[in-house]
């Protein structure tokens, strides 16, 4: 017995729902699991293919017919397989270009179309994604960038516009499948389709290839692209661009272009989600007697004042000098560490001064040193 869950409760609706309250599920489901914003997280990513799985089914009146007279054994072949033309969606790529027609762009914002890709009629092979690292400074990413960067992809040949044949000919219609790309066969009730094996699906065969791309359609060129960044993105995050990865067949849609950011190391900035962390050296003088320094800022200098009697260590916060949310609340703010830095180097004059100040603080301290009672304190 299959141990999947039941489709109608994937998509949370009832098994009176209609099309629409069906659709409208899926979309919510959808936007709520979709990988661009649970980077990384496995189980999201599963819950979005389980939701697609479901609608792929529920969203056809045939396929929801069938599943609703014998559940999912209706597709399944041989413990696992595809049967009465249903899908498992093992690769997110492929339900982005399944159902981008259902959601016409909506939902992507800076990561992109929420499901831009168009799909893709029987045959045609829509283009392959890629995949960059997009490097970034603190200061890129407290403003905002705009990034042009040079990727390799393939592009339709320039000669024979993307068909593969030879110039002056063209494709013929494959006389196995008959330019479907599928063959069905029929085992009792059901009808299953698979990839024709004449001309791997594509519908048509080749008989004269292109000598420039030997047949394949296809060349790689050199391309530059513009990204545009937004202020305040996070390491790990993916900027989608709909569109810019590899063509695909004719009349088939591109691939997409991911970019994954990363943040580079700084060195006097530390990042904590939109605060920054940074450590500013003082005099001993400064701490004991108090002063105004000046503080280094993603966007220049700031004033900070330390109180008197301030101890090595303590912690100032800077309100709003930290970097900008990414939902558009405003800013962090910047914590500045100070710290006592020792002087490698003294005048006979301050060691003098310092010889002093020490003969003071003994006096003032008794006769035991500040070691005799540690001791002293640990021993009771």
């Amino acid at each position: 017995m299959s141990e999947k869950r039941d489709y109608y409760e994937v998509l949370g609706v009832s098994r009176e729902a209609n099309e629409d309250e069906i659709k409208k599920a899926f979309r919510k489901k959808a936007m709520e699991h979709h990988p661009d914003r649970n980077s990384g997280d496995k189980d999201s990513e599963r819950k979005f293919k389980a939701c697609a799985e479901a609608y792929d089914v529920l969203g056809d009146a045939e396929k929801r017919r069938t599943y609703d007279q014998f559940g999912h054994a209706a597709f399944e072949r041989g413990g696992g397989g595809q049967g009465f033309n249903g899908q498992r969606f093992d690769n997110v790529e492929d339900i982005f270009r399944a159902f981008g027609d259902i959601f016409g762009g909506a939902g992507g914002g800076m990561f992109g179309d929420m499901f831009g890709a168009r799909r893709s009629r029987p045959g045609e092979r829509a283009g392959r994604s890629l995949k960059l690292v997009l490097e970034l400074s603190l200061e890129e990413i407290d403003s905002g960038v705009e990034r042009t960067v040079s990727l390799k992809r393939q592009e339709h040949c320039t000669t024979c516009a993307g068909s593969g044949a030879k110039k002056g000919t063209s494709r013929a219609t494959c006389s196995g499948c008959g330019g479907r790309g599928q063959v069905h066969r029929t085992q009792g009730f059901f009808t299953m389709a698979a990839p024709c094996p004449r001309c791997q699906g594509k519908g048509t065969t080749l008989s004269d290839p292109c000598a420039k791309c030997r047949g394949s359609g296809q060349e790689t060129v050199h391309k530059e692209v513009k990204i545009q960044v937004p202020a305040g993105i996070e390491e790990g995050v993916q900027l989608r661009l709909t569109g810019e990865g590899d063509a695909g067949d004719p009349g088939a849609p591109r691939g997409d272009l991911y970019c994954v950011v990363r943040e580079l190391e700084h060195k006097i900035f530390q990042r904590s989600a939109a605060d920054v962390i940074t450590e500013i050296p003082v005099s001993f003088a400064q701490m004991a007697l108090g002063d105004e320094v000046e503080v280094p800022t993603l966007r220049g200098r700031a004033k900070m004042s330390i109180p008197a009697s301030t101890q090595s260590g303590k912690v100032f916060r800077l309100r709003g000098q930290g970097l900008p949310t990414m939902d558009g609340g405003g800013r962090g703010d910047q914590l500045v560490r100070a710290f006592i830095e020792v002087p490698k180097k003294l005048s006979e004059r301050q060691k003098e001064l310092m010889r002093e100040f020490h003969e003071i603080e003994q006096k003032n301290a008794g006769s035991r040193s500040f070691f005799d009672r540690i001791v002293s304190y640990f021993n009771g």
